[in-house]
């Protein structure tokens, strides 16, 4: 018996839309984290949805590495061979790097290196959260950071052991690094900075603007992951905002981000960033996260993941 074509073209969306589903429902979104005071080390959030998250509730790295031996701001980036990349904040000051270590399991690290990114410049005050982010084009990872030198810029309304500005470095292998070179400077303290890619040559960088009136997060726009970033917009988080972090969920683009006043992680999603809508009512996180970034993995690594962990993960919503 011949089927009527609308009915065949009905069992072909209906399969297509199965098979879309199956293939969403393997993902699981990591969310890198700490507690302060920050000398504990790792933490990891999971979430089915992008929207609900737990606490794996475990340390994953211990710190070992800068002047002050701490982890803030943990950044992971997965490079096409599967390893897993890790860079964080070794030190609040008087340290010219940041930490380093790599994984295949996300359970088992590389001995931790400390990266020195600043030693050219003897004044410089700190080094901020690096931000990790593979540039596929050029198959090479960019480091992204804040520090400040004093009496470098213009000052400003920030004082001089303040005024931040952002710096990169580049690496195909975390040993050999491009000479420091300035990546972001708007005219004002600025730091939190992660890069977006939206398609062929148009990417979004996501930053807080650390002057004492705003700090709160922006918007730039450039035709590279280096920049230059220009139209730079206005705040579109409120007061003591930073630690942005940037996944797509379905259409929209989701920023994630610490809203240190109130205590809480909140976030806001947006088509274009352009306009933006408050994610409050939507999402939930565990008390105590702070500054991370949001990566994806398969259902094998994730349940690979909390069996080596002897982790029973929260039953997923349906």
């Amino acid at each position: 018996m011949k089927l009527d074509w609308r009915y065949r073209c009905s069992l072909m969306f209906l399969l297509v839309l199965s098979l879309t589903a199956c293939g969403h429902k393997r993902d699981v979104y990591l969310f890198t984290s700490f507690h302060e005071p920050a000398t504990a080390g790792l933490r990891m959030l999971y979430s089915y949805n992008g929207y609900e998250w737990h606490d794996l509730d475990t340390v994953l790295l211990k710190p070992a590495v800068g002047t002050q031996r701490v982890m803030r701001d943990p950044s992971l980036v997965q490079g096409k061979d599967g390893t897993y990349h890790l860079v964080w904040t070794s030190s609040w000051k008087e340290d010219y790097g940041f930490g380093y270590a790599s994984s295949t399991d996300l359970v088992h690290w590389s001995p931790q290196k400390h990266i020195v990114v600043m030693a050219h410049e003897p004044t410089t005050v700190n080094v901020w959260a690096p931000e990790l982010y593979f540039d596929k084009d050029e198959d090479r990872f960019i480091i992204v950071w804040a520090s400040t030198i004093p009496y470098r810029f213009e000052k400003g309304m920030e004082e001089e052991g303040n005024n931040h500005r952002l710096y990169y470095v580049t690496t195909k292998d975390f040993n050999t690094f491009t000479p420091t070179a300035l990546f972001y400077d708007p005219g004002y303290s600025v730091i939190d900075a992660t890069i977006v890619r939206r398609g062929p040559q148009d990417y979004v960088l996501v930053f807080k603007d650390n002057t004492r009136p705003v700090r709160a997060l922006k918007v730039a726009f450039g035709n590279s992951p280096l920049g230059p970033w220009t139209n730079d917009s206005k705040p579109f988080t409120g007061f003591l905002t930073e630690g942005p972090t940037v996944v797509k969920l379905g259409a929209k683009w989701h920023i994630f981000y610490d809203d240190y006043q109130n205590h809480v992680y909140d976030g806001v999603n947006t088509l274009d960033f352009e306009s933006f809508e408050s994610l409050s009512d939507d999402i939930h996180f565990p008390a105590g996260h702070k500054h991370g970034t949001v990566l994806t993995v398969n259902r094998k690594t994730f349940k690979k993941l909390m069996r080596t962990l002897a982790i029973k993960p929260v039953k997923e919503p349906r």
